[in-house]
């Protein structure tokens, strides 16, 4: 079966976030399925710079004019993921981010940077490039929404349509003035359509129209439901609940191995304090193999909850612990980490940046993972850290709560927690937390058993790969 996925981003070629990761995990997963995945990304300016250096790029399709300049399709294969990208200068070839400029302002017309993106996935879906015909188009958050939009209110036939939304906070809102800019019929801005608050929404699009909805985890896909996490959609998403799905990520586990991880001093778990110590030596902390040392890799934002970490902090010293922070993003709480480090030296340390070595040796070396979030569809963060043995500490809510069980005495007497869940979301809370977590980790033999529960679980692609490989055959036959 051939399915076209439409992402903004995939690992390798281009991240801001666990998105990337999925869109480059799951088709790996979905071979053993006999389904073969080609995605269609944006050509950033990144992006084709890789491609520069890479043998086997070839031009798969001349969309000639597209939204104001040309634009072509390039087609290769990079890690062994099979790709589209759309070339189009005029729309993607800038510094900065995918969706912003070096300023962190997004980007003016990014609703017809991502409607460029669902038109070429609309012309290829219905066969603008010879040998390739998709039986389901997969489209991924709201830069990709406008390709279910086309599709469904273009000539028919054409081929099934999914739409996983990774974050309801996210939404795509833009002028109704663009609506012929888009290609779409005035008989699509309706409520039934693509309108939503008298704009055209392109989450909203995406959850309207597609065949199918899926999101990452089962419990964020009750939460999005009710009004208090809906995010003004609750009433549509209820609306859709026989279409609604809610399937767990996985990560990548060849990727995220810890018996063979080149980022690490040593294989985990046996290895585990060779790699603390290289840890605390890379970051700058004591080199105290008895602190209980705290990680986070977080995108740094209130909805990540690390704005209630400071207040914790000083509670986290006092009981002999320290931390170890990488992320980047608000600036006041980029600032309010940056001081606590300066305070603490040697206790406190931040890495505002991306950075995929330090990420794989904080799991490697870290005792436990901070993953405090109001809300978190999924999270990547807690699965890699109960792959590697550090133990997660994390809020009671998504996909959190779905793949940590909390170590409290009864799940310990039966050898079921795998980590620290806690609620509600608030600094007290998360304090309390990170107390019971430095509890259990002095009482070695309850730590080693946590650490074993965590390690065994399956957090492979394996069982969501074969959930998406049914649901792309139900809804193609």
């Amino acid at each position: 079966m051939q399915v076209l996925a439409v992402a903004p981003e995939v690992f390798p070629l281009v991240k801001t976030g666990g998105l990337a990761d999925v869109v480059g995990a799951l088709p790996h997963a979905l071979a053993a399925h006999d389904v073969a995945v080609t995605t269609l990304l944006p050509g950033y300016r990144g992006v084709l710079a890789q491609l520069a250096g890479l043998p086997g790029v070839s031009l798969a399709w001349d969309a000639g004019a597209m939204f104001g300049g040309p634009a072509r399709v390039l087609a290769t294969r990079i890690a062994g993921l099979d790709v589209f990208v759309l070339d189009a200068p005029h729309l993607y070839d800038r510094p900065g981010g995918p969706y912003a400029g070096p300023d962190g302002v997004d980007w003016a017309d990014n609703g017809l940077r991502f409607g460029a993106l669902g038109a070429a996935a609309d012309a290829i879906a219905r066969g603008a490039i010879p040998g390739f015909s998709p039986a389901v188009v997969h489209a991924h958050d709201w830069q990709s929404g406008m390709a279910i939009a086309r599709l469904h209110f273009g000539a028919a036939p054409r081929p099934a349509t999914v739409f996983t939304v990774h974050n309801l906070a996210f939404q795509g809102q833009f002028d109704r003035g663009l609506l012929g800019q888009l290609g779409l019929p005035e008989r699509a801005f309706s409520l039934d359509g693509v309108e939503h608050w008298g704009q055209i929404g392109f989450l909203k699009a995406g959850l309207a129209l597609a065949d199918r909805i899926t999101t990452v985890s089962p419990t964020y896909a009750a939460e999005i439901r009710t009004p208090e996490a809906g995010m003004g959609l609750d009433g549509l998403l209820r609306a859709r609940t026989r279409d609604l799905r809610g399937i767990l990520n996985g990560i990548d586990t060849t990727i995220w191995d810890p018996a063979r991880d080149p980022h690490l001093a040593a294989a985990n778990p046996r290895g585990r304090a060779r790699n603390k110590a290289a840890l605390q030596a890379r970051m700058g902390l004591d080199p105290d193999p008895g602190a209980p040392l705290f990680g986070v890799i977080s995108r740094l934002s209130w909805q990540k909850g690390l704005d209630m970490l400071p207040e914790a902090l000083p509670a986290l010293l006092v009981a002999g612990g320290q931390l170890a922070l990488l992320g980047s993003g608000d600036h006041g709480l980029e600032a309010a980490f940056r001081a606590a480090a300066a305070a603490h030296p040697g206790r406190i340390a931040a890495v505002f940046a991306l950075d995929e070595p330090i990420a794989h040796l904080i799991q490697g070396g870290a005792d436990a993972i901070l993953v405090p979030s109001r809300f978190e569809p999924c999270g990547l963060t807690q699965l890699c850290a109960l792959r590697y043995g550090a133990i997660p500490v994390v809020a009671r809510t998504g996909g959190l709560a779905d793949t940590v069980i909390d170590a409290n005495v009864a799940a310990l007497e039966q050898g079921q927690g795998t980590g620290i869940v806690f609620s509600p979301t608030n600094a007290p809370m998360l304090e309390a937390a990170i107390l019971r977590t430095i509890s259990l980790f002095h009482d070695r033999p309850v730590w080693k058993r946590l650490q074993h529960n965590a390690m065994r679980g399956d957090v492979s692609w394996a069982r969501p790969a074969a959930a998406y490989a049914s649901l792309y055959r139900d809804i193609a036959a």
